[in-house]
Formats: structure tokens, C-alpha cells, sequence
């Protein structure tokens, strides 16, 4: 892969101390999404660059890079998403947000709690940055992973790990998987998050995806042509375990 130079100012050391502390406030309180990104800026060292060089390295990530289309304007234009034919990935994502009341505008809120300089700078990593944030959200609606329970956020996590790298999304995924263990007495909240790693693996890569011709596209034929394949192990978990789940805390938000 195509390396290129660190963000300026940047160390490139990881704060392990700090990213161990955001995880145990994480696991005793699933909904302090700010949490998550203080995980994400203690360990995800390197993971813009990386990101960005792979965008550029492809046939259109050149482009898209150039013309800097900022995803939580797009997805927060509520005509636009009105707009969505039916069976389309927008108006799956339309759904998505009547039935959760989120919004894009709610994520880029809770991302900017804390350094709201570093999310806004005028830097094609901070670009990078952004438009992984603001694809969560979508990447709920591709993949079918609910954001409505902890278990949905963990799987979504694992996948998001496989997909853009980051030790920060691994932690989360690993540290929710083994209290999953200890809660449930179970060991179906695992295998449902090393599913969302295996799957991530599988699919092509989404950051590369053009939002606004996937927006349009008609899911089913999204998912099949993404390789995004049915989270059978994820189901059976949320099925089964769906009382136990509730001492998770109740439904958290993980952000990119």
C-alpha cells in the first residue's frame, strides 16, 4: 500500500493508558459514545493516511478526494433523503433514521465533545477522518447490523475493524465480545462480532464506495455486488439473547 507522511504535529504514539480508561467507562455505561472516540484518537494513530492513500490508490478515489464531499452534509439533507425511491439504499437509510431518531448532525455532535478543531481541520486527513465518522450510520443500513443494542454496535464494530484498520475498533470489539461471556454465559455475542470481522474481511471496501450512486442503488442488489453477506450468527445472537442484552446497558452508539 501507497504510504504517505503522518499528520503534521502528530507523535505517532499510541496512549494506551488513556484508550484502557475510555474502554472501562465504555463497558459500564454502553451509551457514553464519547467514549468511543476517545478510544479512536488514542489508538487509531496512522489510520487516516492509510485510508486516505488507499482511496487515492483507486480508479475513483482520486476524484472523490479531489471533489471532498463532506458525507454529513449530504446524509443530513433531509429533502434529498425524502426524495429516495423505495428499495433504494437511501430510503433504506431514511428508514433508519425515522426509526432510530438519529441523525448525521447528532453523530458529528457527540464526535466533536472533545478536540472539535481536530475533526474540522482543513486537511485531507481530517476529510478522511469525517467521512469514516459519518459512514457509520450507512454501514448500519448495508449491513443489517441494528443500532438499537449494544450486540448491533459490537458486530458493526468488528466489521468497521476488517474494513478501515484501527487498533481503536479492535479493543472495542474485543473488550464488548468478552464481557458479552461474563453477562450472558453465553458465547453467542462473541461469534456474532467475530462474524462482523469475517464479513468485513469478505466485502469490498465501502470507504471507496461512492455515497451518492449508492444512495440510489436498490440494497439487495448493494449488498450482493458489495459482497456484504447475511449476519446468520448475529440474528441467532439477537434472538436468543435478547433479555440478557439488556444489562449491556441499553442501546450505545459507536461512531467512526
Amino acid at each position: 500500500m501507497t504510504r504517505l507522511p503522518p499528520y503534521p504535529g502528530t507523535t505517532g504514539r499510541r496512549d494506551w493508558r488513556g484508550a484502557l480508561d475510555a474502554v472501562r467507562r465504555l463497558m459500564r455505561d454502553a451509551d457514553d459514545t464519547r467514549q468511543v472516540f476517545r478510544i479512536m484518537r488514542a489508538l487509531n494513530v496512522g489510520n487516516a493516511p492509510a485510508n486516505y492513500a488507499r482511496l487515492i490508490a483507486t480508479a475513483e478515489g482520486g476524484r472523490m478526494a479531489y471533489e471532498r464531499v463532506e458525507l454529513a452534509e449530504l446524509l443530513g439533507d433531509g429533502d434529498a433523503i425524502a426524495g429516495f425511491a423505495p428499495g433504494s439504499v437511501g430510503a433504506a437509510y431514511r428508514d433508519f433514521l425515522a426509526a432510530t431518531g438519529y441523525s448525521a448532525d447528532g453523530l458529528v455532535a457527540v464526535s466533536e465533545l472533545d478536540h472539535a478543531d481536530a475533526w474540522a481541520a482543513a486537511h485531507p486527513y481530517g476529510w478522511m477522518g469525517r467521512r469514516i465518522r459519518d459512514l457509520h450510520d450507512l454501514w448500519h443500513v448495508l449491513t443489517g447490523y441494528e443500532a438499537d443494542d449494544p450486540l448491533g454496535e459490537a458486530a458493526l464494530v468488528a466489521f468497521s475493524f476488517a474494513q478501515v484498520g484501527g487498533l481503536g475498533w479492535a479493543l472495542i470489539a474485543l473488550a464488548a465480545a468478552l464481557k458479552s461471556v461474563a453477562v450472558t454465559r453465553s458465547g453467542l455475542f462473541a461469534r456474532a462480532v467475530w462474524e462482523g470481522y469475517r464479513h468485513g474481511r469478505a466485502a469490498a471496501w465501502l470507504v471507496g464506495e461512492d455515497p451518492r450512486a449508492l444512495l440510489h442503488e436498490p440494497l439487495a442488489t448493494a449488498r450482493a455486488r458489495l459482497g456484504i453477506r447475511d449476519p446468520r450468527a448475529y440474528h441467532r445472537a439477537r434472538r436468543e439473547l435478547r433479555d440478557a442484552l439488556q444489562a449491556f446497558g441499553g442501546a450505545s452508539r459507536a461512531a467512526g
